[in-house]
């Protein structure tokens, strides 16, 4: 048996989780520079807010219901995650983490699902204070249908029994079904399927001849025959990428590299912390392609590194000098980024028999860089070309503390 575990409103239930006065308040959480909502309360879609929306269009209805409004704070929500994450990690011997709030689990074994399974979600909203909905049955495609209808009932559902599985996917909008995207969906409506009992009914293989061999799955997947394993042994990542748009435009080039510089620390920040060496980095620069009135550029530039690095000295030298080379006066730019690829694990670096290696001193300082900014928050030591004010920082009008990973931030209870 799978579980799919699932955060409700994740972004809303963890700035929620240190501000208790917030509960029952319509409540969103704006992208990045404060631009269109990507997380809502139940309360906020009752208003109207919708997922996407800018928030310049939804400002009428945001003073109108009073809604609270945070900019999105992704330390605090990766940090809420861990924490989640490793107290559904004590209830099953697998774990697949599907995304930053949702994790299939493994159930193999456990014989009386009805008391365990409510269990699991006891011990993790009273662990870690965000509400989640389980959803289990015999496939992942099954408990994906199960945990959305488990919001509407109690936050837990079980299906274990043909019968509740038929029960189940009879009026299940085949719209919501794990795997059918739009085009799939416009194919589906037009033959007048639009429930998952209704998809179930049609042969395999004209779901395999209509929706190739994704939608056969799907057909073995609803019927209860698990065509997609879980997955306790994740792939190696591609690519590591830190990419912001600008509170304003950048005309000029050393406060464009500025930026790029803060970017590259943070990317070789992430390298570390993953035990990755990249061998390719890139620089992309963007301009504003809704505004027509302003000249379009979109460089950017690839530089292959001689031997596979992580080390903030290289990785920042690279890519200020490909920011700066990129680079075209008189062009507003309005977004920047840094992505590495050919990741190696540290363990598995090769040295180039032509070049010699000259960053075991690089390494050994960015480590102790990233111990004391661990201890005293990021930030505390940084490259100077980083610059001080950096007026071209996102906009975060609405950001809410640090609760869990600032010093200063954390509550005090009197």
């Amino acid at each position: 048996m799978f579980a799919l575990c699932d955060c409700n409103n994740f972004y809303a239930s963890a700035e929620r989780l240190f501000r208790p006065e917030l509960n029952g308040l319509p409540l969103v959480v704006l992208s990045n520079n404060d631009g269109c909502v990507i997380a809502r309360s139940e309360e906020a879609k009752q208003c109207g807010i919708k997922m996407g929306d800018p928030e310049f269009l939804v400002r009428d209805q945001i003073n109108k219901y009073n809604i609270q409004v945070f900019s999105s704070n992704y330390v605090l929500y990766g940090d809420i995650s861990e924490r989640v994450m490793s107290n559904l990690g004590r209830w099953f011997p697998r774990i697949d983490v599907y995304s930053i709030d949702e994790a299939f689990g493994w159930l193999g074994g456990v014989s009386d699902l009805h008391h365990y399974v409510p269990e699991i979600r006891r011990s993790v909203i009273s662990n870690t204070g965000i509400p989640i909905s389980i959803g289990v049955a015999p496939t992942k495609t099954l408990a994906k249908l199960a945990n959305k209808l488990a919001k509407q009932n109690n936050g837990v559902l079980v299906l274990d029994t043909p019968e509740r599985i038929t029960e189940a996917v009879h009026d299940f909008p085949v719209k919501n079904l794990w795997g059918v995207g739009q085009q799939y969906f416009n194919k589906l409506k037009s033959l007048g399927i639009e429930t998952a009992g209704q998809l179930r009914e049609m042969p395999e293989l004209w779901l395999k001849q209509n929706m190739t061999i994704v939608g056969q799955r799907m057909w073995n997947e609803l019927w209860g025959k698990p065509s997609i394993s879980i997955d306790n042994t994740p792939d190696v990542r591609k690519g590591v990428s830190v990419s912001r748009s600008f509170q304003n435009y950048i005309v000029n080039p050393d406060i464009l590299s500025e930026a790029v510089s803060m970017y590259a620390c943070r990317l070789a920040e992430k390298l570390r912390k993953e035990k990755l060496h990249c061998s390719y980095l890139q620089v992309f620069l963007y301009t504003n392609q809704h505004r027509e009135d302003h000249p379009q550029h979109f460089p950017s530039k690839t530089n292959k590194l001689s031997i596979a690095g992580n080390n903030t000295n290289d990785i920042v030298r690279i890519a200020t000098q490909a920011a700066r080379e990129l680079y075209k006066p008189g062009i507003k730019y309005r977004k920047a980024g840094v992505i590495s690829t050919g990741l190696i694990p540290e363990s598995e670096l090769q040295l180039n028999i032509f070049d010699v290696y000259d960053g075991g001193k690089k390494d050994d300082l960015s480590k102790t860089l990233d111990l004391i900014n661990l201890a005293y928050g990021r930030g505390t030591i940084r490259m100077a070309s980083e610059g001080y004010r950096k007026t071209w920082k996102l906009r975060h009008e609405y950001l809410s503390k640090g609760y869990t990973t600032r010093w200063k931030d954390i509550i005090k209870v009197k």
